[in-house]
């Protein structure tokens, strides 16, 4: 947006305006967004998720970022309390990226996150795994249920995925440049014989042209609910990883391999200890813990 300014011509208008009177929600969102987008590399996902608690918090105060106070900020956060601390994290979360990143203001560094109710994670045994995986008739569902279980992945960056993406000689996914996102540190994964088996099947019966590997989050639900009416055990794609890591660990691989092969280490790290970190040596150690669910 510009604005004429008597004696300079035009110039870009203040998102934030001078006063509440004219103060514009609408122009400081749009340039939210574009923080968000080139500043922060966030995906769309995220995006829309600050975005939307933003939105909320300007509207209800009703005045432009730098007139708004740490008291007024601690009122409007005292409404969600009690609500699911899930909730109040991710308001939180938005308002420190808006405050201290976009506005470059401290107003909102001194509010706490929650505590988070531990929960135990249960993970399915292999038995029920195989009888699952059974459940399933199409090549298609088949590796899809194999790739998440014997990568670490998460279920979006599985669906993601792209036949470029896939060595298959190597047994390693190299994902090509934004095809899983900018926000995760997803370096290379690998899977075991058994799935490249199946899925060598799958994408010679399926003639891929290039396109995602396989089918969108609705279609992914569809057959994991098939595939639980059939066999009364319930296992979800988040599920599939969680067992990824608790059976690579049970098989004596260092945690923070773990975390690498599940894309939970920074770029920063990767890059400084490229040797213990490189995709021969992740092969090596992914190779020596001999994962297998189908036996």
């Amino acid at each position: 947006m510009l604005r004429v300014v008597r004696g300079k011509g035009f110039e870009p208008s203040n998102p934030y305006g001078t006063g509440s009177s004219s103060y514009n929600v609408k122009e400081t969102l749009y340039s939210f967004r574009k923080y968000l987008e080139v500043d922060r590399q966030l995906n769309e996902k995220t995006i829309g998720l600050h975005l939307s608690n933003v939105k909320r918090l300007l509207q209800a105060l009703g005045k432009p970022p730098t007139e708004i106070t740490v008291e007024e900020l601690r009122e409007y956060l005292s409404k969600f309390k009690d609500a699911n601390p899930y909730t109040y994290a991710n308001v939180l979360k938005a308002m420190r990226v808006f405050f201290s990143g976009f506005v470059k203001t401290d107003i909102s560094n001194g509010f706490r996150f929650p505590n988070y109710p531990f929960k135990p994670i249960m993970v399915p045994s292999k038995e029920e795994l195989q009888k699952f995986y059974c459940a399933m008739e199409r090549a298609r569902d088949k590796a899809l249920f194999l790739i998440y279980a014997t990568t670490g992945l998460r279920r979006n960056e599985v669906l993601s995925l792209k036949l470029e993406d896939m060595d298959l000689e190597r047994r390693m996914i190299i994902p090509q440049k934004g095809n899983m996102g900018t926000t995760k540190n997803t370096w290379v994964s690998f899977f075991n014989e058994e799935t490249k088996s199946v899925l060598a099947q799958y994408i010679q019966e399926a003639n891929l042209d290039g396109s995602e590997l396989f089918p969108s989050k609705s279609e992914v639900k569809r057959i994991f609910e098939r595939a639980e009416k059939k066999t009364g055990i319930h296992i979800t794609p988040q599920m599939l990883r969680e067992w990824f890591c608790s059976e690579m660990l049970s098989k004596g691989v260092q945690e923070v391999y773990v975390d690498a092969f599940c894309g939970r280490v920074p770029r920063s790290v990767l890059a400084r200890h490229y040797t213990d970190f490189s995709p021969d040596r992740l092969k090596e150690i992914y190779d020596k813990a001999g994962l297998k669910v189908l036996s």
